[in-house]
């Protein structure tokens, strides 16, 4: 038994002393934070609606225009847009088309007809100029060429008349632009738009009847970016 136990002490003496001689394994190292860094160079499609309503609303007869304050006009909207983005560095150039179904209107009844105009569409067709105070955030604004399919319509005594024109103009506005992921972006956004005189009523008036008006709108929207993926940041 003398001779066991002798042998199991060498033996484990051996195995420690092998033990003690092994190198020691490194200590963990945390892998660097990669912060993305997310480029906005590319085409992008979205969807967006909001609200919109007058400012200023026109009337010409004869050679004589008047206008007046008038927020009558309100309502809903919704559509699409398209655009292209250069980034360089922290700025983002631009180009943009946008167009929505609009329920922008309003009626008047009086001695027992209806008269409604509405804002069937609008659209626009702008540049666009930004900076990046952080990669996924864009501050812009933008400005350009405006559009409006308006319709104006009367009901009563069995009788329904309804003229639409097309009216051009010019927009300007704003907005922000998050990036939640790198090919997803969300939006809000302010545009002012000006609807130049179109002439309505011409088989009744002499000349006809011109309309123009000034509309605000705010929106939201969100936009799928096809340019290359994030590039980590370290």
């Amino acid at each position: 038994m003398k001779k066991i136990l002798t042998a199991i002490v060498l033996v484990t003496s051996a195995g420690t002393a092998s033990a003690a001689d092994m190198p020691s394994a490194a200590p963990y190292q945390k892998a660097p934070y990669a912060s993305p860094a997310y480029n906005w160079t590319g085409f992008y499609i979205g969807a967006m609606g909001g609200y919109g309503w007058s400012d200023q609303a026109r009337a010409s007869i004869g050679g004589l225009t008047v206008s007046e304050s008038s927020n009558d006009l309100k309502g809903g909207f919704g559509g699409g847009t398209v655009g292209y983005n250069w980034q360089g560095g922290s700025w983002v150039f631009g180009v943009e088309a946008d167009a929505a179904w609009s329920d922008i209107k309003f009626s008047e009844s009086a001695f027992g007809a209806t008269v409604t105009d509405k804002i069937q569409s609008f659209g626009s067709v702008t540049g666009r100029m930004g900076f990046l105070p952080a990669n996924s955030v864009l501050l812009y604004v933008k400005g350009g060429y405006a559009w409006a399919d308006n319709e104006v319509s009367a009901t009563g005594f069995g009788v329904t008349f309804a003229e639409s024109r097309f009216h051009s103009g010019w927009t300007v506005g704003g907005g922000l632009e998050y990036l939640f992921v790198p090919n997803w972006s969300g939006k809000v956004e302010y545009m002012y738009a000006d609807y130049s005189n179109a002439n309505y009523l011409t088989s009744f008036v002499p000349g006809g009847i011109g309309l123009g008006v000034t509309v605000n709108t705010v929106k939201a929207g969100v936009n799928y970016h096809f340019g290359g993926p994030a590039v980590a940041r370290y």
